[in-house]
């Protein structure tokens, strides 16, 4: 008698699905309806009902979009117009390759602005880092009539740049308030040119641009500064640290990551100053153009509607990108160091 063995059947993983009855799978229409249009997916509750791969995309095609057209369009096209001998009011553009670059490295003029450039940074920067920094300790306190103080320092901010620049060209002329008070405290014989000698041109925009930023980096350090644990600073005074030894000691390393934010501000926008030095040298950037940094140098090769080369002055526009670009990175591997 021979023994009969009863074969079970073998379940195939993932067969279940495809052995459904026909008509239950969706159709491509039916799948392709299902992704697009809104309407709850498998597991789906609450929000995530009426979700849909393409919706975070929709929120963020404005941003996207301003993006594209206001920020990487004109800089690709900036780049393209560096490498041709376009004008300012249009007209048919050669390629001329790399003689804008040759042009750029030979000119004495764009060296000059170079140097006011790279000077007014180095100035400010520093100045603009710790300054709104001593003006926001001076201010932290919670003393009566403190908040007057702030609104104070904070007007500049909010002032017009044109009103500003008519203040302070009325304050630095020849029969100005300053060379006024001066002449009257007998510390001076003549009226002091700020508004006449290229450089005293050149560190009055320094000044203005100082006097300006003071009040809205300081509303950067009051932020960074209530961060800083107070114990610190009442165990520093138990141990006799006096003042100037806890704000180098606990306030500045407490508020470092602001100082190095400020810092990176301020000398992307010094490369950038174009305002103080029209307003206080006129249209000509000083005497000669004595005073013109990079910003204005542009204006004056690149946008000119008779002699103006706006081939050239892209080339020029692409030098400031590099420095500023470079001094972007180099304001960040400071930060990663300080954070390691």
């Amino acid at each position: 008698m021979v023994a009969t063995e009863t074969v079970k059947p073998v379940s195939v993983p993932g067969a279940e699905g495809t052995a459904s009855a026909p008509g239950t799978a969706p159709s491509r229409l039916r799948r392709f309806g299902r992704a697009v249009l809104p309407g709850p997916a498998h597991g789906a509750n609450g929000a995530a009902l009426y979700r849909r791969w393409w919706l975070p995309w929709l929120w963020t095609a404005p941003a996207i979009v301003c993006a594209v057209v206001f920020g990487v369009f004109p800089f690709l096209n900036t780049v393209l117009l560096s490498f041709t001998d376009a004008k300012p009011l249009g007209g048919a553009a050669s390629f001329v390759g790399l003689d804008n670059y040759t042009r750029m490295l030979g000119d004495s003029d764009f060296w000059l602005a170079t140097r006011n450039s790279i000077l007014y940074a180095v100035v400010v920067v520093p100045l603009m880092v710790l300054l709104p920094l001593m003006l926001a300790v001076l201010v932290e306190k919670n003393l009566p009539g403190i908040g007057f103080f702030r609104s104070a320092f904070y007007t500049p901010v909010l002032a017009s740049s044109v009103v500003v620049g008519l203040s302070w060209q009325w304050l630095l002329a020849d029969d100005g308030l300053v060379n006024t008070w001066l002449e009257k405290a007998h510390l001076i014989r003549s009226a002091v040119p700020f508004l006449s000698d290229s450089w005293l041109i050149l560190f009055s925009a320094m000044g203005l641009t100082l006097w300006k930023g003071l009040g809205w980096y300081m509303i950067f350090y009051l932020a960074a500064l209530g961060n800083v644990p107070k114990e610190l600073h009442e165990a520093a005074q138990m141990d006799g640290a006096g003042t100037v030894r806890r704000f180098w000691h606990i306030t500045m390393p407490g508020v470092r990551q602001a100082m190095m934010l400020v810092g990176t501000l301020t000398g992307i926008g010094s490369l950038r100053v174009f305002t103080e030095i029209y307003m206080l040298g006129s249209s000509t950037g000083g005497p000669g153009g004595a005073d013109r940094t990079l910003p204005f140098y542009i204006r004056d090769v690149g946008l000119d509607p008779l002699t103006g080369n706006a081939g050239y002055g892209s080339a020029v526009s692409v030098a400031l990108f590099a420095l500023t670009l470079g001094l972007t990175l180099l304001a960040q591997r400071l930060t990663k160091e300080d954070e390691a």
